[in-house]
């Protein structure tokens, strides 16, 4: 089924990572847009959604996007009736991406109301208006801790690594089965982790990937200040030495639970891949837009090294089994403990209707050029705190 063109599409999400690139990309194919979302603190949502529209360089594309003001966690997503009908007359198809993406077991009342409880209105809203098609954007994790491939179906498990796979998964059989009530046509569509731009490292935000990079830094710059500037006792007392070239030899153990690898695709590819199943949709399907070469926790291990200038770091497979951590051991561990299970990760993922969808597209790899663009550019706009990364 080919989606008609002429009506807006629908987009929740916009001012999130995943969603503003996927609005970006629709502008740039010259789909008209309504944006649903809220404001935040002093600024409207019409406000931030103009932001990012700088920061991707399309203020000339204003024009395709109507922006709504609208709660999720409300009935009917918080519009007045006639907005409502409003929208009804001219959806055509709609694309779920707001979510909360936080890992954290306190945080689950407040995960669950975005990610499950929220879906109600924006479906209601999919049934009423007769949408062409719901595309729900969800996770390759929802398989939970399991091994060996990932199917593209939906699965049924209890043992999850941590909330947000929990209520993603939950979110799927909600979407399955009310488009299944209302004879809708839907997608699941599941990215595993998404970082920034392959061809220039730019990204609105730097979490996954970047946060095990930033936390090395910081420690990084932790022991090299008080080198210079402190006598070095405290790097003394870790084994910590500055070494010629500049090179910090900053002995770190990292112990996981295995030896993993990451599964990781660009947001780029993200992008064109959705535009890609948007064009070829078949409904009821999901689709696991994944990498066909994880990177494997050594390869991350050489990248942050060389990237950051730093040597000593060591991956041991098995938990510390009562090993007395060094400071900076204890710190980086605790910094980087809501990914470690994505770091000793050993599944894979089937790609069959991906492929399918997304022919004579492939996920570029990441090399240590990758890498270091996307880094490079994080620390540029000092990891989105105060610099060019939109605060949106």
């Amino acid at each position: 089924m080919r989606e008609g063109e002429a009506a807006p599409v629908i987009l929740t999400g916009a001012t999130g990572f995943l969603g503003g690139h996927l609005m970006a990309g629709l502008l740039e194919r010259g789909r008209r847009l309504v944006l649903l979302g809220r404001a935040r603190e002093e600024t409207s949502f019409a406000e931030r959604v103009t932001r990012l529209l700088g920061w991707f360089g399309l203020e000339h594309r204003s024009g395709q996007i109507e922006t709504v003001e609208a709660d999720l966690l409300e009935p009917a997503c918080g519009l007045p009736r006639p907005l409502r009908a409003a929208l009804r007359a001219q959806a055509g198809s709609i694309i779920h991406c707001a979510a909360d993406t936080r890992f954290s077991e306190r945080n689950r009342r407040e995960i669950t109301a975005t990610n499950v409880h929220g879906l109600r209105g924006i479906l209601n809203l999919a049934a009423a208006s007769r949408a062409s098609f719901f595309h729900y954007i969800s996770t390759a994790y929802v398989a939970g801790r399991t091994s060996g491939c990932c199917s593209e179906h939906l699965v049924r498990t209890s043992d999850f690594t941590n909330v947000y796979e929990e209520t993603k998964a939950r979110a799927e059989h909600e979407v399955a089965a009310h488009c299944a009530r209302e004879g809708l046509a839907h997608t699941i569509i599941r990215p595993s982790i998404v970082y920034g731009d392959s061809r220039t490292g730019r990204s609105t935000r730097f979490t996954a990937l970047y946060y095990p990079v930033k936390s090395l830094l910081c420690l990084r710059d932790i022991y090299l200040d008080d080198i210079r500037h402190h006598g070095g006792k405290k790097a003394q007392a870790c084994g910590i030495l500055l070494e010629d070239g500049g090179v910090l030899r900053l002995p770190l153990r990292i112990f996981l639970a295995r030896r993993g690898q990451v599964n990781l695709i660009p947001i780029d590819y993200f992008v064109a891949a959705v535009m890609a199943i948007l064009e070829r949709a078949e409904a009821g399907t999901v689709y696991h837009l994944t990498s066909e070469s994880s990177t494997t926790i050594d390869d991350l291990a050489a990248y942050s090294q060389a990237f950051l200038k730093v040597a000593g770091l060591e991956i041991i497979d098995g938990p510390p089994n009562g090993a007395r951590l060094t400071p900076p051991e204890a710190l980086f561990q605790r910094f980087i403990e809501p990914y470690l299970p994505y770091l000793a990760d050993t599944r894979s993922f089937d790609r069959r209707h991906a492929r399918r969808a997304t022919v004579g597209l492939n996920p570029p790899e990441l090399t240590y050029e990758v890498f270091e663009r996307c880094m490079g550019y994080a620390m540029s706009v000092n990891w989105g705190n105060g610099g060019q990364a939109p605060a949106a």
